[in-house]
């Protein structure tokens, strides 16, 4: 299918995600609407086993269109709906029941910065940045996303003063996975994605499934949990395939069943 504001590659169990809303990226509730029904479509497409999430141009997104907001509510129920959509699109990529790695080209600013930290694995260009300016806007949200991944103090340091944090910096506290030259960007997320697709893709998804869900658990519910999932997969014919490989020393060839 063709989007207005997204560009969808598959191959090789691998989807590519390319956000193209020049000249930022911004987000609007049209590109909203669409990265929705495009994870929602890949989270059940058998051909696809991880997506990577990047952007044209040289901003990953500078948020939401703050243009869009002017003009906005038109009668009751407008913001409502406004912010459902929102929420949503960010839970799209959350929710995705494949792995979605975010291969951040450039800066990354308030919806932007939260749209990268949906994502499961992330890498940046050494010339990429997050910032979460909403305040300096008069308004408030995504502290939930940033709360996720630091500090009290540092979110709140973020968040209050809305200063930017460099990619190395989320390197050297372990939130991002590596920080490389633009040009090395995109080859160093394949080789991530191509060593998740060579994996059984139901242990993926259900590995997945396992951090989503005891996120908010007690250690020892989670992990009951977890043993639900591992139990499931016992019976499939990949977890079969892949102890049959490991005890011949060969590659398992995996059929997602």
């Amino acid at each position: 299918m063709s989007y207005k504001h997204f560009q969808v590659e598959v191959s090789d169990f691998i989807a590519t995600v390319t956000f193209n809303r020049p000249p930022v990226n911004a987000q609007n509730r049209e590109t909203r609407e669409e990265a929705i029904r495009i994870f929602d479509q890949l989270s059940d497409r058998d051909d696809v086993r991880v997506v990577i999430l990047t952007a044209a141009g040289k901003t990953f997104s500078a948020g939401a269109d703050v243009k869009e907001r002017v003009g906005l509510v038109q009668e009751p129920g407008d913001y409502i709906s406004h912010n459902r959509v929102a929420r949503e699109f960010f839970y799209a990529v959350a929710d995705c029941t494949k792995p979605v790695i975010a291969a951040v080209n450039g800066p990354a600013i308030g919806a932007g910065f939260a749209l990268m930290l949906a994502c499961d694995i992330m890498l940046a260009t050494d010339t990429a940045y997050g910032s979460m300016p909403e305040v300096d806007v008069g308004l408030s949200g995504g502290q939930s996303f940033v709360m996720e991944h630091f500090s009290k103090s540092k979110a709140r340091y973020l968040y209050f003063t809305g200063a930017r944090v460099t990619s190395q910096e989320l390197y050297r506290l372990g939130i991002i996975e590596k920080v490389v030259p633009a040009e090395e960007l995109m080859p160093a997320a394949m080789e991530i994605a191509r060593t998740i697709a060579a994996k059984s893709p139901l242990a993926v998804q259900g590995a997945k499934r396992g951090f989503s869900t005891t996120a908010e658990m007690p250690v020892r519910d989670g992990y009951r949990y977890e043993q639900s999932i591992t139990v499931a997969l016992s019976h499939t014919e990949d977890a079969k395939e892949a102890q049959r490989a490991f005890v011949e020393k060969r590659k398992p060839v995996f059929k997602g069943r």
